[in-house]
């Protein structure tokens, strides 16, 4: 079992990479909640969720996704999630939330397909590529 972990890599003023390692459950759901939380009151409005190191997503995993998802619109943001393969891409797809959620297979073709996060990452001075190697997300 891998250890829960949880990063925040910001870019611009309203963008940031959420990395979920280890399980999705009912420890971790809360956490992942407060830091969606505690990154909108700070105006950071579009996430995208990392879930390539999560091994697991239970129930209440996927209701703190749904949630922060909810939360972020009502603020027009929005909540993309990276999961390539595994169990994770497999719970989101029998749930059919791999069809409510921007869904992508890596942080560099999340970054690509979203407006908001193209002028972060060009605010910082990078390309989407170099801003990514830096940060440890490809």
């Amino acid at each position: 079992m891998q250890p829960f972990r949880l990063e925040s890599i910001t870019a611009g003023g309203d963008c940031a990479v959420l990395r979920i390692d280890g399980e999705i459950d009912a420890y971790a759901a809360p956490q992942i909640r407060e830091r969606v939380i505690d990154l909108a009151r700070n105006g950071t409005i579009h996430i995208i969720a990392d879930l390539r190191g999560a091994g697991f997503l239970d129930s209440a995993g996927l209701g703190v996704l749904v949630g922060s998802c909810t939360g972020l619109r009502a603020r027009e943001g929005s909540l993309t999630l990276v999961a390539s393969t595994g169990r994770v891409l497999q719970i989101l797809r029998i749930t059919g939330l791999s069809d409510a959620f921007a869904l992508h297979s890596c942080v560099l073709d999340a970054i690509t397909a979203d407006q908001h996060w193209q002028a972060a990452v060009a605010d910082e001075g990078d390309s989407t590529e170099e801003w990514c190697r830096k940060h440890r997300l490809l």
